[in-house]
């Protein structure tokens, strides 16, 4: 049953955007070209990712994790690319976290047989296609939400056609988002999946991000909240599933030292849970809504490793970075580089210029003079001084804020070394 089509693998296209015109070019060759976003050797924008940064980043979590005694399942929504999920899985992560059925058919394909889906599916038509998905994967450990009756009705439903009979429902708790709003949606969630032969209990789940506002008090108190009601719902599926190994979930991307501290003292009072946490941006940090979330976090006390505090802003490094070329200077106090809406995020922030290279070469503090100001589909507003010496043609290196809605707009990510030189080409899968 095919959901997607693969990107080839075996030889690069022309026309993806970061790819230079090069006739013939095998994907296994593109590390020994020893392109250079810098020297304009792509084909410009290109997105890339720093793999020294991106290796820091997960043995820096990773770390954590297992110093809180917690697990995760990296979201792979994130940059879809099995590629790195396969990394995180070997680097120690419990398993993967996926956001629909189409995520599912590529990671299965791919060869993950761990998978949480993190979403109610919908009806039964979604139901009848999970299924047969689950059908050709037998040996697949799989886990989904359900906040209703109607959801599980739909797990039934793929469980049925799958041919199984113990398919794990984690009942989900929500704010401002999907997920049970009261303990009536929650008792008549699990009575539905206790009266199918088909499904088990498997444990409960949350997203504390959707209840976050912009005051930040506020937040803390919300966030309490959720975490009151997960661990209510947690004794409620307990004694209805009493011998069963159980998962507390948690989105956990911002706000990961907050539900752990909340929830890992119930996972280890009750002796066979296990708080797994979804966290997936922040293997890839950046220069905006993550850069501001560890810097709350510091504040909040930072990173506890093995008894040792560490800051979180200075621990985790921004892996993205977009490169465009100056297109135009066509007035005092303007330029127009080549990138826009159809290749960076903008919904939580716009991206921040942080280097800038002529012919090669670094230019020395003129990055911080400029900002970017507006995004048109495919043109960027550059506000620079009015004596600047930008000029048509130099490159600039931008960060970037949100990798969920910067990744999704690319086919192919670039993977750099330390001395920036690109390694290899990370197809991505998005639906």
């Amino acid at each position: 049953m095919q959901f997607l089509s693969r990107w080839d693998s075996q030889r690069l296209s022309t026309t993806t955007r970061g790819i230079p015109l090069v006739d013939g070019l095998s994907a296994a060759d593109i590390g020994s070209q020893r392109w250079s976003p810098a020297r304009g050797d792509l084909a410009l924008p290109a997105l890339t990712l720093d793999e020294t940064a991106f290796a820091a980043n997960r043995d820096l979590f990773l770390a954590w994790c297992a110093s809180a005694s917690v697990a995760v399942a990296p979201h792979a929504k994130t940059p879809m690319s099995p590629e790195l999920a396969r990394s995180l899985r070997a680097a120690g992560a419990w398993g993967t976290t996926v956001a629909n059925i189409q995520q599912v058919a590529v990671l299965l394909a791919d060869g993950e047989r761990r998978l949480l889906l993190a979403n109610e599916i919908g009806g039964l038509a979604s139901g009848r296609r999970l299924g047969a998905l689950l059908s050709t994967y037998p040996d697949v450990e799989f886990h989904a939400f359900a906040d209703s009756p109607a959801a599980v009705a739909a797990l039934v439903e793929a469980a049925r056609i799958a041919g199984r009979n113990e398919l794990s429902v984690l009942v989900e708790l929500g704010a401002g988002r999907a997920g049970a709003r009261d303990r009536a949606a929650v008792e008549a969630t699990i009575a539905a999946v206790l009266a199918s032969d088909r499904l088990v209990l498997g444990g409960v789940a949350t997203y504390e991000g959707a209840a976050a506002t912009a005051d930040t008090d506020e937040t803390m108190r919300a966030i309490a909240a959720l975490m009151a009601r997960t661990i209510e719902t947690f004794a409620l599926v307990r004694a209805a599933a009493p011998g069963r190994p159980l998962i507390i979930s948690a989105g956990g991307s911002a706000y990961f030292d907050i539900v752990t501290r909340a929830l890992a003292p119930v996972a280890q009072a009750d002796g066979n849970a296990t708080v797994l946490l979804r966290s997936g941006a922040l293997f890839f940090a950046d220069h905006g809504i993550y850069a501001r979330a560890f810097a709350e976090l510091d504040r909040r006390g930072g990173l506890v490793i093995d008894g040792a505090r560490h800051s979180a802003a200075d621990g985790f490094r921004p892996a993205l970075t977009l490169w465009a070329e100056v297109l135009s200077r066509p007035e005092a106090g303007l330029a127009i580089a080549g990138f826009g809406m159809r290749d960076a995020s903008f919904d939580q922030g716009l991206p921040v210029p942080l280097r800038t290279f002529r012919d090669g070469v670094a230019q020395q503090g003129l990055a911080e003079t400029l900002s970017v100001t507006r995004l048109n589909d495919q043109h960027a507003f550059l506000s620079v001084g009015p004596d600047s010496p930008l000029a048509v043609g130099d490159i600039i290196a931008f960060g970037i804020s949100h990798p969920c809605t910067c990744l999704d707009r690319w086919r192919v990510i670039l993977a750099l070394d330390a001395d920036g030189i690109v390694t290899r080409a990370l197809p991505t899968q998005f639906g």
